[in-house]
C-alpha cells in the first residue's frame, strides 16, 4: 500500500495516521508543502491520500499563504476520488474534500480546541466501518470551520459544538473534522503555535487550557482510529482485487 500525506504545517503532523501506516509496513511519502515540497502530479502512484489540517481554510489564496495551493490540492483530491483511491481529510483536509466535490465549507457554530465527546448519528451506527466506535467517544479537536456536504454525504458523527465531525462522502472517501491522530507530542507543537488562542480559553465553551490539553490521554482514540484504517484498507483491497 502506498500512503501519501499532504502536510500543511510542521505543527499539524500526521501523528497516529503515520504510526498506523508505518506499523502496517506501507510505503509512506509526503508533500510537506510548508517546506516547499510539490504536490504529486496525479494519484496514479497513491493508494491512500491523507490530507492533514492547518490554520488555512479552502478560500485562503496563494497571496495570503504562498505554500498553500488550495485549488491544486482540490484538483489532486478530485483525481484521487475519480481513480477510486482511498481519501481521508482531517480538519482543513476534510473541508478540501468537500470543496473538491462541489460542497462549500462553512464556519462551525463553536470553536473547539481540546478533547471533547462526539456522538454517532443513526447513519454512523449503521456503517460497518464505524461498528467498533462507541455511541459517544472523546476525541481531539482544533478547529473553527467544518466541511461542506454533498447530496450523497452522510454525517457519521457530531459534537455539541460542531454538527459535522465525521463525514462519509463515499465508501472510500471520509472527512474527519476531529483530530483522532493527536499524540502528546503533537499537542505540544500545537500549544506552542496557538499560545494566543489558548490564552482566551475561559471565554469559550469548548476550548481547553494548555494544562488540560497536556493531561488528556489520547491513546484510546488512536486505537479506535487504527481500527477504522484497518477496515478501510481491507475494503480498498477487496475493491481493487
Amino acid at each position: 500500500m502506498r500512503v501519501h500525506f499532504i502536510v500543511h504545517e510542521s505543527f499539524e503532523a500526521p501523528g497516529a495516521y503515520e504510526m498506523w501506516a508505518r506499523n502496517q509496513g506501507h510505503e509512506v511519502t509526503y508533500s510537506r508543502v510548508y517546506a516547499g515540497d510539490a504536490l504529486p502530479p496525479d494519484a496514479e502512484h497513491i493508494d491512500f491520500l491523507i490530507v492533514m489540517g492547518g490554520p488555512q481554510d479552502p478560500s485562503t489564496t496563494l497571496e495570503e499563504c504562498p505554500h498553500f495551493d488550495s485549488k491544486g490540492e482540490q484538483a489532486l483530491i478530485a483525481s484521487a476520488i475519480k481513480a477510486g483511491k482511498a481519501v481521508i481529510g482531517i480538519c482543513l483536509g476534510s473541508q478540501l474534500i468537500g470543496e473538491a466535490l462541489g460542497a462549500s465549507f462553512s464556519h462551525s457554530p463553536e470553536k473547539e480546541i481540546g478533547k471533547f465527546p462526539l456522538t454517532l448519528t443513526e447513519d454512523g451506527s449503521k456503517e460497518a466501518m464505524f461498528s467498533h466506535f462507541t455511541k459517544t467517544l472523546e476525541v481531539g479537536h482544533w478547529h473553527n470551520d467544518m466541511p461542506g456536504l454533498t447530496p450523497e454525504a452522510k454525517i457519521i458523527a457530531y459534537s455539541e459544538g460542531c454538527p459535522r465531525q465525521i463525514v462519509l462522502y463515499s465508501d472510500r472517501v471520509f472527512g474527519f473534522q476531529c483530530h483522532m491522530e493527536f499524540t502528546l507530542d503533537i499537542v505540544e507543537l500545537l500549544i506552542a503555535h496557538a499560545e494566543k488562542d489558548l490564552s482566551f480559553a475561559s471565554e469559550y465553551r469548548f476550548v481547553n487550557t494548555p494544562e488540560e490539553l497536556r493531561a488528556h490521554d489520547y491513546s484510546e482514540m488512536n486505537q479506535i482510529l487504527f481500527g477504522f484504517l484497518d477496515k478501510l484498507e481491507a475494503h480498498y483491497k477487496a475493491v481493487q482485487a
